[in-house]
């Protein structure tokens, strides 16, 4: 892989995981959303250079190196980190040559690689209220191709009381419709978008992940979960049902 990365800095600031194994439907809906973002915007067999700024647990980025895809992901856990590379070992030689894990933080890309190393760039669970999205954009901005794709998931701040709301807990539902601080604001897909067309790598399209169902929530088997999946996926591109779902997922590229 012709990316540079200096392995000197190491900062401790752990990103946080928006989609976490357990959670068999939102991984399900980010990778169908990718996997469509990409067949968009690049050629059918061409070997991307992917970079993922929270790699955590790997799958995304897994999916991917098994898709033929030279993958690059950052991580400051060191047990996380380990516990990725123990599962490649399980992989086919080729996977394993594809897929590497160095650590890193996910608010200092632009230190750890050349402009313009990657063709895609995942940044999933990274931001959440009270973080400030613009240096961290601007360096991932950085280090994405001319026209590389950006994968940008976020919570949806503007939809914060559905979720205790549907659970029952009023309490928490109310302290979520107070109105929002800066930090919620600055994590609106308005604001978002306003941030990433600034540094020309503006958002093409955008999903909901997660209207019906809650966080961890098993995925039935068979045609059960067939149906749930196709439920979830077009309320996900469908408005106003993807305005209120737990995660908004933003691809934006680079201009």
């Amino acid at each position: 892989m012709d990316t540079a990365v200096r392995h000197d800095e190491h900062h401790a600031h752990p990103p946080r995981d928006a989609l976490p194994p357990d959670d068999a439907v939102g991984q399900a809906l980010v990778a169908r959303q990718l996997d469509e973002q990409i067949a968009s915007r690049f050629p059918v067999g061409r070997r991307l250079r992917v970079l993922d700024v929270a790699l955590r647990h790997g799958l995304q980025a897994l999916a991917l190196a098994r898709a033929g895809h030279e993958v690059t992901g950052l991580e400051s856990d060191p047990e996380l980190a380990d516990a990725v590379r123990r599962g490649l070992e399980e992989e086919p030689a080729g996977i394993r040559e594809r897929m590497r894990v160095v650590p890193g933080d996910s608010r200092s890309t632009g230190a750890h690689f050349l402009p313009g190393s990657f063709d895609v760039v995942l940044c999933h669970g990274v931001l959440a209220p009270g973080d400030e999205a613009g240096p961290l954009l601007a360096g991932l901005g950085r280090v994405l191709a001319p026209g590389g794709l950006l994968s940008l998931l976020v919570p949806n701040t503007e939809a914060a009381a559905m979720r205790p709301g549907l659970a029952g807990d009023w309490a928490g539902a109310l302290a979520r419709l107070a109105p929002p601080g800066p930090a919620e604001r600055a994590l609106r897909r308005e604001a978002l978008n306003a941030t990433l067309a600034g540094m020309s790598t503006p958002v093409h399209r955008w999903y909901g992940v997660r209207v019906f169902t809650g966080e961890g929530g098993a995925l039935p088997g068979g045609e059960a979960g067939q149906r749930l999946l196709a439920a979830e996926e077009r309320a996900g591109r469908t408005d106003p049902y993807r305005a209120v779902a737990a995660l908004l997922h933003l691809c934006a590229v680079r201009g």
